[in-house]
């Protein structure tokens, strides 16, 4: 989805969120997102750019002395997305529960 001001947010972006709350490293998630670092970096940058504050901050150290987390934002835009993205597949559940029935049934022959 395209937010006023041209800032992307999709399910990609959310994953990586996740990943890094979760593995405490942009390295670790993007590994767990099978992405490479350098793409994961990029799009945490573009996501720290993209709002007034930061979304993920980082610091450098290797494993014993580096990692990233979310920030406040980080943590209040993830949860902003996923109640929304709830919201989206309740909204839509009847029409799911159609199509997936249109899938099981060849319905130009009644069966």
């Amino acid at each position: 989805m395209e937010l006023p001001g041209g800032v992307a947010l999709g399910p990609g972006k959310a994953a990586l969120l996740e990943a890094i709350g979760e593995a405490g490293s942009i390295a670790a998630a993007g590994r767990r997102l099978r992405m490479s670092y350098k793409r994961a970096w990029g799009l945490v940058e573009a996501l720290n750019a993209d709002f007034p504050t930061p979304l993920v901050e980082s610091s450098r150290g290797g494993a014993a002395q580096g990692g990233a987390h979310l920030t406040e934002r980080g943590e209040a835009v993830l949860a902003r997305y996923r109640a929304m993205e709830a919201k989206a597949v309740a909204a839509i559940a009847a029409d799911l529960a159609a199509l997936a029935d249109l899938a099981r049934r060849d319905v130009s022959h009644g069966t």
